[in-house]
């Protein structure tokens, strides 16, 4: 049997538990709960021929309901809801399902409410970005999606978010 080493394989290489209790949970910071709407996103992670991913790191980062992203980038950010992180980590489970508990983001001037994605998966040679959004809005992000695949990056009535990492419904990925 061969073993793949360091030089035939790509890290990181997560522990099975690489995700901390509630991590997943952007509704309550430090005990204190998060103004605005609180929703459930999840969906299922998987490969081109849909077999599940399991423990893949998910993280999501996004503004709170005012639509200010808790950041020193946005200008805003010392007005943001102080009871909101907006990062969250979620690992996929043996069927690639992930969840997070969080608050329906506002808009930011220019955009329409989104929620970012990142995801990191043994193997993988980078990490993988996307943004999904609530509706077909005018988001400049979105319309540089070709119109053929931008309903890949709208969720689904429930908040219902799938991502797929390559093929035909690949979920579109963003560079930096």
């Amino acid at each position: 049997m061969m073993i793949p080493t360091g030089e035939a394989t790509i890290g990181p290489f997560f522990p099975p538990r690489y995700v901390d209790a509630g991590a997943n949970d952007l509704t309550v910071f430090e005990g204190r709960k998060a103004k605005g709407e609180a929703i459930e996103i999840h969906g299922r992670v998987m490969q081109e021929d849909g077999t599940a991913l399991e423990n893949l790191i998910v993280e999501i980062w996004q503004a709170d309901a005012g639509g200010i992203f808790r950041h020193p980038a946005d200008p805003r950010h010392a007005q943001a809801d102080p009871n909101f992180l907006g990062w969250g980590r979620a690992a996929t489970d043996a069927q690639g399902n992930y969840r997070f508990k969080t608050i329906r983001p506002g808009a930011q001037e220019g955009r329409a409410p989104h929620i970012n994605f990142m995801v990191m998966f043994s193997g993988l040679m980078r990490i993988l970005k996307t943004t999904m959004f609530f509706e077909d809005g005018k988001d400049p992000v979105l319309m540089a999606v070709p119109a053929a695949r931008r309903s890949l990056l709208i969720a689904k009535g429930n908040y219902e978010f799938n991502i797929r990492l390559r093929g035909e419904n690949e979920t579109p990925f963003f560079d930096d």
